[in-house]
């Protein structure tokens, strides 16, 4: 008889390191285009435009694998909890990304690495080794290094970045823990559909909805393509590694965004981004050179 158990993924910290690039890029882009679209849409509409856009691609890509049959319902309750907690997370990204100067909302939004590694030996009794902890030292130094933010100056925007990085932990935990009896197309399409129900529920609820137009809708389209590779390499990295392993990698994305926005925007890199993103990287060689190993093959 074949059991109903789910079978434990062997660690391949290499694998989920490249999905957790994967990741950093797709949310990098997706943080752009969110400040290009600041001052036509707010942020349940964005949440719902980007929703819908991303169950599209979800189902398309599931049918043409052939891997429809894999989206069950039999954990409905545990999908919801998770979507309600990166909804929130989400739409207190959105808003402070249009209302806080860009590298103070990477600064406390990278709170949720720091969460993750903390709460994972509670939540899934990994254990929480010294490269973590100094990896996760180390990345939220270098964030501090190349923001500076002043915390003394505090507003909703502030506080909507701070509260995004316990939710987007929060998601992250719940994440890891479908991926041990979930598919990956699964976790994708609950995902996309509650995000979109509970969008059309908010955004809608006065009958006024900003539409899309000829000028945002390349815009929309590119949140709704990047929001579904962010959270397929994520999910896939988290079904790869342990959760603490994983995240600190997310703190690739400040050097990453800051470079950008010099590109971009003419924004002014001083020494203290170039060396912020020396101790990035440096904390998250730590994580790889001393996290866990890949599992040894079976023998045959």
């Amino acid at each position: 008889m074949t059991s109903n158990a789910a079978v434990e993924t062997p660690i391949r910290p290499v694998a989920a390191a490249l999905w957790m690039l994967g990741s950093v890029a797709s949310f990098s882009i997706m943080a752009i285009a969110v400040r290009q679209l600041g001052d036509t849409y707010d942020t349940f509409e964005l949440m719902t435009y980007r929703s819908a856009i991303s169950m599209v691609l979800v189902v398309l890509g599931a049918a043409v694998l052939g891997r429809l049959g894999d989206i069950r319902a039999n954990r409905i309750q545990r999908h919801f909890f998770r979507n309600v907690l990166h909804f929130t997370g989400q739409n207190l990204w959105f808003y402070a990304m249009m209302t806080v100067p860009l590298a103070q909302v990477f600064a406390l939004e990278f709170t949720s690495p720091i969460w993750v590694i903390l709460l994972s030996p509670l939540v899934f009794g990994e254990k929480l080794t010294a490269p973590r902890l100094l990896a996760a030292g180390m990345g939220f130094a270098g964030i501090l290094m190349v923001t500076r933010p002043d915390f003394s100056t505090m507003n909703a925007g502030t506080l909507a970045a701070i509260a995004c990085g316990f939710f987007f932990a929060s998601t992250a935990l719940m994440t890891k823990s479908l991926t041990r009896a979930e598919t990956i197309v699964s976790i994708l399409f609950w995902l996309t559909v509650m995000q979109l129900t509970f969008g059309l529920i908010i955004a809608g609820y006065d009958g006024d909805m900003t539409w899309p137009n000829a000028q945002t809708l390349p815009w929309l389209a590119l949140i709704g393509a990047a929001g579904v590779t962010a959270h397929l390499s994520l999910t896939s990295a988290l079904s790869l590694a342990p959760a603490s392993f994983v995240f600190p990698i997310d703190f690739i994305r400040l050097p990453l965004i800051a470079v950008v926005g010099a590109w971009a925007y003419n924004e002014a890199i001083d020494p203290w981004v170039i060396a912020g993103g020396a101790v990035i990287f440096a904390g998250n060689w730590i994580n790889l050179a001393f996290g866990p190993k890949p599992a040894a093959p079976a023998p045959q």
